[in-house]
């Protein structure tokens, strides 16, 4: 009986297995299909019956690269990627600490309504945020690109989530060493959310990274363009020329495998951690 009992487990765990490899193979198929044509000739790319190219051609990089201000584009992802990131990190880790630690009048409702904005599609905002940052004068700026991201629910939620794990004996034997309410937050509370704040900047550095539609939609000079746009406009303008147009798709999305890779780690134990309240 127990030996069919574990043949049936080990059948199952094996019948997962191969659900979980060939979904993992279904996800890759696309980045090894760029990957590839990357490295293909113009008349490899248009045959969809070549696979693997003939000669790897390493100048597809550099002509994709300098067809383009890609360095521009990059500079200005990067900075407005690390702005936002930094803003959010600072202001939901404030709030979250006023929300777990704190108590005040409405707190309650203020979370569930800030939790209910969650819910809003953001699509639904870009017509009014559109106009108050040309009643602010904010269009073809970093101002645009950077402020309206600067806060975000999610973040504040998945603190508070963690913080609220912590012993609260920690803040009672810092109060009697005569510790503040902003110390106890700097030098006890911050240090122990290491995992949950990587959570929190890899989510909106990778979500300002792939930021498509916003920039589009509030910037109109190049000088303020960001990777996503500038690879648009680059797809529009070298549309036929696949072996281009994928070489530089896979030096758009190589920086954020590298950080990911870097930080997988802090990463998934920032989502296990919030997960559970003691």
């Amino acid at each position: 009986m127990f030996k069919s009992i574990k043949a049936e487990e080990k059948f199952i765990g094996t019948l997962i297995h191969i659900f979980l490899i060939a979904g993992a193979l279904t996800m890759l198929a696309p980045f090894l299909w760029m990957i590839l044509t990357s490295f293909k000739n113009k008349f490899e790319a248009l045959d969809s019956t070549i696979i693997f190219p003939a000669k790897f051609v390493y100048e597809n990089y550099i002509i994709a690269w300098t067809k383009a201000p890609f360095f521009k584009y990059f500079l200005n992802t990067v900075f407005v990627a690390l702005a936002c990131t930094i803003m959010q990190l600072f202001s939901s880790s404030l709030a979250a600490y006023a929300f777990s630690h704190m108590n005040f009048y409405g707190k309650e409702w203020l979370f569930n309504i800030l939790l209910a904005t969650m819910m809003v599609p953001q699509q639904v905002l870009l017509v009014p945020n559109y106009f108050i940052l040309k009643q602010l004068g904010w269009l073809n700026t970093f101002y645009a690109l950077i402020i309206p991201w600067s806060a975000g629910f999610f973040g504040i939620f998945l603190l508070r989530q963690f913080f609220m794990t912590l012993p609260k004996d920690l803040w009672d034997a810092a109060r009697i060493d005569g510790c503040s309410r902003l110390k106890f937050f700097f030098k006890i509370l911050l240090p122990l959310s290491a995992a949950p704040l990587t959570t929190i900047a890899i989510f909106t550095f990778v979500g300002n990274w792939n930021s498509f539609l916003w920039p589009l939609f509030v910037t109109n000079d190049q000088t303020y363009y960001t990777l996503q746009v500038g690879l648009s406009n680059f797809n529009q303008s070298e549309g036929t020329e696949w072996h281009l147009l994928m070489a530089a798709s896979t030096f758009c999305v190589l920086p954020l495998l590298i950080m990911f890779f870097m930080a997988q780690k802090q990463f998934i134990q920032g989502i296990a951690h919030t997960g559970s309240k003691e």
